[in-house]
């Protein structure tokens, strides 16, 4: 594993819906630098920036707004029903988002949280001690992401459907916080995750997922 800081560096993942933002505050309060990568990339498709223009020529023109950067919602509607197209897109744009999320680990003064629901496909998970993930059954987050995004169960289910299952996250993390009670439960397994990942209990080269809380 490459190391480009002294510091713990933490990958919040999982499904949509089910969960992370409330998580990621946990690890915030407990005093972990939290790199949103969805932030990240609002940054780096934002008006004028490269990334926007090379979207703009390889997957359409439709999807930047009047101002010069990436319409995310029209984006939503083009990639997520289209798996060759969510495919191009993630070529284009990870490798911004990386150099950006790279350079900000370096300068962190203490334990990083990368929120990154899409770890994985940026690959991501390599510099990595320990990768988390918060999953949910698949009903229970169509109806969080309707709620959220205010968007139809037709577009949540097929952002949904883009993404990894539960299967994947339970085989592949460090540790799996299952989301399907009350957020009282929710919080109390995050603060369960956080302390074991302090103790250094769950280890990189040995990672097996029979850790789901």
């Amino acid at each position: 594993m490459t190391r480009l800081t002294d510091k713990k560096i933490v990958a919040l993942t999982g499904m949509s819906g089910a969960g992370k933002s409330t998580v990621c505050r946990c690890f915030r309060d407990a005093g972990f630098i939290v790199i949103d990568c969805d932030e990240v990339a609002h940054e780096v498709t934002s008006r004028g920036k490269p990334a926007v223009k090379e979207l703009a020529q390889y997957l359409s023109p439709d999807i930047v707004d009047t101002d010069g950067a990436l319409d995310r919602r029209k984006t939503a509607e083009l990639i997520f029903n289209d798996h060759d197209k969510l495919q191009l897109f993630n070529r284009i744009i990870y490798p911004y988002i990386t150099y950006d999320i790279v350079s900000r680990i370096k300068g962190a003064s203490s334990d990083v949280l990368l929120d990154a629901p899409t770890i994985f496909e940026a690959r991501l998970d390599g510099i990595c001690d320990s990768i988390v993930s918060v999953c949910a059954d698949t009903e229970k987050c169509i109806e969080r992401i309707m709620l959220r995004d205010n968007i139809t169960r037709q577009h949540a289910a097929a952002r949904l459907g883009s993404q990894k299952n539960i299967e994947f996250f339970r085989s592949v993390t460090d540790i799996c916080i299952e989301n399907n009670g009350t957020e009282q439960e929710l919080f109390e397994k995050a603060n369960k995750a956080i302390s074991e990942l302090k103790g250094d209990i769950w280890k990189k080269d040995a990672r097996k997922t029979e850790n789901i809380l």
